[in-house]
């Protein structure tokens, strides 16, 4: 009893004053969804035998298992994002968010330069050998360090285009690659 005591003054103290006790097997009625809705009695509610389910953590995908094919159309899609994927209002010029998030001093260049580095990244876990790497890494380099100039290294991003390079220079290797 004294344990009791302890815990619901320990409550008080932190602000909950809840004295709702009762187990998962005093609960009765239906499971409702945040919207309010019933949701129906499926093959796993009210049992405890989970036997039959499994999942490994170690292995488990957030981006599920994608083709080498869907993984480049991925990383292509991300640089055209990254590098053309707007066009300035009157002109021919494109630009992408690469080119947006570098106008922020210092930070926004360091945000451009580590995405275009996940790209690289992504290249090398499909295979790319190291000269291949290297290219994608010099373009990487030289958008990033001429990038950092104030204004002119802005209107170098956009013009340069240093993820669409990469994602051509990728595809150009895999092409060669038998599947």
């Amino acid at each position: 009893m004294d344990m009791q005591n302890d815990q619901m003054s320990r409550r008080r103290a932190s602000g909950r004053t809840s004295q709702a006790h009762f187990s998962a097997a005093e609960a009765r009625g239906p499971i409702i969804d945040q919207e309010g809705r019933e949701i129906p009695q499926g093959p796993f509610q009210g049992t405890r035998d989970f036997r039959g389910f499994q999942f490994d953590f170690a292995t488990a995908n957030p981006f599920g298992n994608l083709t080498r094919e869907q993984r480049v159309a991925r990383l292509e899609a991300l640089a055209k994002l990254l590098d053309v994927a707007f066009i300035l209002p009157g002109t021919k010029v494109r630009y992408g968010i690469d080119g947006i998030i570098g106008l922020i001093p210092v930070v926004g260049d360091i945000i451009a330069t580590a995405l275009s580095l996940w790209l690289v990244r992504e290249a090398r876990a499909l295979g790319a050998p190291w000269y291949v790497t290297a290219r994608m890494l010099g373009n990487v380099a030289i958008q990033g360090t001429i990038g950092t100039v104030p204004l002119a290294g802005d209107a170098f991003d956009v013009l340069y285009r240093a993820n669409m390079r990469n994602a051509r220079i990728l595809r150009r290797w895999l092409e060669t690659q038998p599947h």
